[in-house]
């Protein structure tokens, strides 16, 4: 029995790792699709961002999503501050799979994920110091109360047909999706983003450091789904990994065929994105999916993403990475689509889904406006015009990632 314990744990263990590895790929694919001009500042976002998840969730967070039986079925429960040993952490007495600390561990590489998307949605124009206090408040409290609601035995858990989230499409993804959607109305586009009526591109400046963080997010999603197995189980983690991959690679020819029809190109960002949109939409239910079932839901997925991003676009909401289409949107059809593929098929599970959805939605859309509003009228949440056009990396940072090839500010549209 030792030995599968430790086999069990081992495997959490290096899941945890995987998940660790995603934010280096969301710091890639956000540094590839922004300007060279805000590389320093995506890059520290992101190296800020993990160590705040981490502590928060160390100080207050863990005990807020996981706050024990005392408080099942509710909308909130506290456990107390910081992490303590309970009887049994090293050993099966906590867990037959995993100990207490692989537990905390495992869960806190999570909670930074839903302030990373909000990241490269209102990139190139945020203040630091206002984003930082977002997600010290969002990831600290924010994140682990609507965790709590699934994951810790809340009220959704306690629904007649219990809400089903297995890795996160909602309870991780929308999270940041709905934050990053109020964030982009409050701040609102770029300079020269829409000009005359007109919607004017802005490249980004590295389609090879999009294209590895990409992949790099692929690779670790083994991590964030098969790790949500929460054991080592033979047929049940392989299972994951081959939805997984299938909705990923769906994803792409999803984008990939809409992106021809719609915007009439071979788009890379596109294809890129519909992978993250098949993975994001396969997460509600990567184990209870049969194969067609993870290639529907991927196809959606990655169709979703292209037609997301050009309405997007169209209402004058500019996400620079797209993160509102692939996290927002496929995070709400991934949940959604439990209810319609699969194992849970049925029309109790489609109503615990929309339940779920909309609470989640509510909550967490609120409150990041409420977050935002604050800041707002008291930090400010805009550089200014002159900073946004420089770069951030001048303004915020007082250096650049490329001294030598980038001597002056890029330029914008005026």
């Amino acid at each position: 029995m030792e030995a599968v314990f430790t086999t069990h744990n081992l495997w959490m263990m290096i899941a945890t790792i995987l998940v660790f590895i995603m934010h280096l790929g969301f710091a890639s694919l956000e540094t590839g699709l922004t300007q060279s001009k805000n590389t320093v500042n995506i890059l520290f976002k992101n190296a800020t961002i993990l160590p705040i998840g981490l502590l928060t969730y160390a100080f207050w967070g863990f005990n807020i999503m996981y706050p024990g039986d005392d408080f099942a079925g509710s909308f909130f429960g506290f456990a107390g501050f910081g992490l303590s040993m309970p009887e049994g952490a090293n050993t099966g007495g906590y867990n037959e799979a995993y100990t207490y600390w692989t537990d905390f561990l495992f869960q806190a590489m999570f909670a930074a994920t839903a302030a990373t998307i909000v990241s490269g949605a209102v990139a190139e124009r945020i203040k630091l110091n206002s984003f930082l206090v977002f997600t010290i408040i969002y990831v600290g409290f924010c994140y682990p109360i609507v965790g709590m609601w699934k994951w810790g035995g809340g009220f959704l858990d306690a629904l007649e047909t219990p809400f089903y989230d297995f890795a996160g499409s909602t309870i991780v993804h929308s999270v940041g999706g709905w934050a990053a959607l109020a964030g982009v109305m409050l701040l609102g586009a770029r300079h020269g983003k829409y000009h005359n009526g007109k919607i004017r591109p802005i490249p980004g400046h590295s389609m090879p450091f999009a294209t590895v963080g990409v992949f790099l997010l692929w690779f670790g999603w083994y991590g964030f789904n098969g790790g949500s197995v929460l054991s080592a189980d033979p047929g049940l983690v392989s299972l994951v990994f081959v939805t997984t991959t299938l909705a990923a690679a769906a994803g792409a020819i999803g984008a990939l065929i809409t992106a021809l029809i719609v915007v009439k190109s071979n788009d890379l960002t596109m294809v890129l994105n519909g992978i993250l949109g098949g993975l994001v939409g396969i997460t509600a239910g990567a184990d209870q999916m049969g194969v067609t079932d993870a290639i529907i839901i991927g196809l959606v997925a990655g169709a979703l993403v292209v037609l997301a991003v050009v309405f997007f676009d169209r209402m004058r909401l500019d996400d620079p990475v797209g993160a509102i289409s692939v996290h927002l949107v496929c995070g709400v059809w991934g949940t959604l689509a439990v209810g319609l593929f699969g194992e849970l098929a049925s029309g109790a599970q489609i109503v615990s889904q929309l339940v779920g959805i909309l609470s989640v939605g509510v909550f967490c859309f609120a409150v990041s406006l409420l977050i935002f509003y604050v800041l707002k009228a008291t930090l400010g949440i805009r550089v200014t015009e002159e900073e946004e056009i420089e770069g951030l990396d001048i303004g915020e940072h007082k250096m650049r990632a490329y001294p030598d090839i980038n001597n002056k500010a890029e330029e914008v549209y005026s």
